[in-house]
């Protein structure tokens, strides 16, 4: 005889209705833990968008970044197969903003192995969104700026900054001289990469002495004003790069023309293509005597910009003129007087 506590075929019998209270609590601790998954998605899409914004600025800035994705993989299948000769420009330059990307974003990398391939491609997605958002932002900011800065596009220098190097009515046997170094590049650069307020210190030509005074203002400004954190922050950048001076010279140039919205092509002008050129001036040298002076430029580039948190980076010129260099000269002096006295 089968017991009154289960069926004839063995099954326990259906659970009793839970009451009016049970259902409440069972509905509120599910709403609970929907709340705290959309939470955890929320904060994970504001993370990687914010990450994101530094992408083009250091990286690439058209290309897309599932193309620097597959020439890593290609590089480490050819690694393996110790197969690494042939590699075109292209391919070595898609290698280089790979590794770019991966030194501002350290966690990229390994993110691409723990995730599977739907989380991957959202990943990629709203860090494109940032990346994507923060180019617009600063086309938006350099087109105000740039218009302030030459208080009017009827002036000789724009002239200038648009003209072709071969056209230049500088010195035509020398077209590296002065190249890169024009003061609204670093107006850009510190508008973009720090803050618009910065820029308003920033000076071109120069050893690099201007920025002693520069970050007195900076100093005086600190407490007047709070501001967000800056591009450089979010990408922890302490030292000029190639590629980001590449995307400054190419939103400078976009914000020098008529151009209202972002595209690869503007008429005859190819964006892309002068971007590469840039890039491939820094990365793609002849030999060592103009890797030294490649060198040397993003070393005169991180003085102009990052001069206070540099110092490994000035010029003798600079140092000398620390307080703390003429405090080691006058205490070595009183020692050399007091051992003479002796």
């Amino acid at each position: 005889m089968p017991s009154h506590s289960q069926t004839p075929q063995g099954r326990s019998l259906p659970p009793r209705k839970q009451g009016p209270s049970a259902c409440i609590a069972a509905l509120e601790e599910e709403l609970q833990m929907m709340r705290q998954e959309r939470g955890t998605k929320q904060r994970k899409t504001t993370y990687y968008v914010a990450q994101g914004r530094g992408a083009r600025h250091i990286s690439v800035l058209y290309t897309n970044l599932e193309d620097l994705i597959t020439e890593n993989d290609h590089r480490y299948e050819e690694a393996i197969l110790d197969d690494l000769e042939g590699s075109t420009l292209e391919q070595n330059r898609l290698q280089r903003g790979y590794l770019a990307l991966t030194q501002a974003l350290p966690w990229f990398h390994s993110k691409l192995s723990e995730l599977d391939a739907d989380d991957c491609e959202d990943m990629l997605k709203k860090i494109k969104r940032g990346a994507d958002a923060a180019r617009g932002d600063d086309t938006s900011t350099l087109k105000d700026l740039i218009a302030t800065w030459l208080r009017g596009f009827a002036h000789d220098i724009c002239g200038n900054l648009l003209c072709p190097a071969e056209w230049d009515w500088n010195d035509n046997r020398d077209l590296e001289k002065g190249l890169f170094k024009s003061k609204i590049l670093i107006q850009a650069f510190k508008a973009i990469f720090t803050s618009p307020s910065s820029a308003r210190e920033a000076d071109g030509n120069g050893n690099g002495a201007d920025i002693l005074e520069n970050n007195r203002c900076a100093c005086r400004a600190l407490n007047q004003v709070k501001v967000k954190m800056c591009v450089a922050s979010i990408i922890n950048m302490r030292k000029v790069t190639p590629r980001s001076i590449a995307y400054i010279v190419c939103q400078v140039h976009f914000a020098l023309s008529s151009v209202s919205s972002w595209r690869t092509i503007d008429g005859d002008f190819d964006y892309e293509g002068f971007w590469n050129n840039i890039v491939d001036f820094f990365e793609e040298v002849p030999g060592p005597v103009a890797r030294h002076r490649v060198t040397k430029l993003l070393e005169w580039w991180t003085r102009k910009v990052f001069g206070k948190n540099h110092r490994e980076d000035l010029t003798p010129e600079v140092v000398s003129q620390m307080s703390i260099t003429a405090l080691a000269e006058q205490r070595k002096a009183q020692e050399d007087a007091a051992f003479n006295l002796d």
